[in-house]
């Protein structure tokens, strides 16, 4: 099966592509994008359409590799043998298993989604290397090599907030989520919202597009925004006129979905007075 558009999901050709390609090849997909561009909903979507079962980690600031293979609870072990419990003898009671691990032994191929990998520290792709390389890895306390059953399908998502080492990005496919044309981005908000009136979607996509290409802004409003947004302005039951503004630089209404720190309103403000004393 191959990956591709469904009536849920608008997926850009290149983006496809690259989902095949690395399938294909065997290797991690590496998606780098700016926040909110989808880049988590990717994988699920994948698993959806190959009909795979999906297994999702989630990286965090303080998540070391290691947890990602298995984790050796030493304290419990401890504390079981002082109260004399039978189980202390089998040192697999004490073992935990991470989601790579419960991705290579699954029965069948499964998606595994490595979300946001640059939060860890920097050491902690160079850490996974020979364990995605190789799909296999030694597990010290049993003795015992884990391998994977069915190569996984593994999808690893990046916001660029630091550098991912050359020799992690070598064993990759890389590909970068562009920001949708405002056609793709029309054909989104369609499936989300199918009875959206042609003239709604056009004036609010037209105020969009301005702002987000406003010279300046800290944090540009993505596609996730733009659909909370059209949320509110369609349970507000607002028409194009009702979006009216005054100048292009001055703030939409319930500007609160798309505009997420001071800075940015500020702008905004700053700009429409500019304006204003220009005419």
């Amino acid at each position: 099966m191959k990956f591709a558009s469904t009536d849920a999901y608008i997926v850009a050709d290149d983006l496809r592509i690259a989902v095949n390609a690395a399938v294909t090849l065997q290797r991690p997909l590496l998606v780098k994008g700016e926040p909110g561009t989808g880049k988590t909903e990717l994988a699920r979507q994948v698993a959806a359409a190959l009909n795979m079962p999906l297994i999702e980690w989630h990286i965090k600031s303080t998540t070391k590799a290691q947890q990602g293979l298995y984790e050796y609870d030493a304290v419990s072990r401890l504390r079981d043998s002082q109260l004399g419990e039978a189980r202390v003898h089998d040192v697999k009671n004490y073992i935990r298993k991470g989601k790579l691990w419960q991705a290579f032994e699954a029965p069948s191929r499964v998606v595994l989604l490595i979300d946001e990998i640059d939060k860890a520290d920097i050491e902690f792709p160079n850490d996974l290397l020979q364990e995605l390389d190789r799909m296999e890895f030694h597990v010290y306390e049993t003795g015992e090599t884990i391998r994977a059953t069915h190569r996984p399908v593994v999808i690893i998502t990046s916001n660029n907030e630091k550098e991912l080492p050359d020799a992690f990005l070598r064993r990759c496919f890389f590909h970068y989520i562009r920001f949708p044309s405002p056609e793709t981005l029309a054909a989104i908000v369609k499936v989300h919202f199918p009875t959206i009136k042609e003239s709604l979607l056009t004036t609010a996509l037209t105020q969009f597009f301005e702002l987000r290409e406003t010279p300046g802004l800290k944090k540009k409003p993505s596609t996730s925004e733009v659909l909370d947004w059209l949320k509110l302005l369609l349970a507000e039951d607002l028409s194009p006129e009702d979006l009216r503004r005054d100048g292009k630089h001055s703030l939409p209404k319930l500007h609160g979905a798309l505009l997420k720190n001071e800075q940015d309103v500020h702008l905004f403000e700053r700009l429409a007075f500019m304006a204003r004393g220009q005419r």
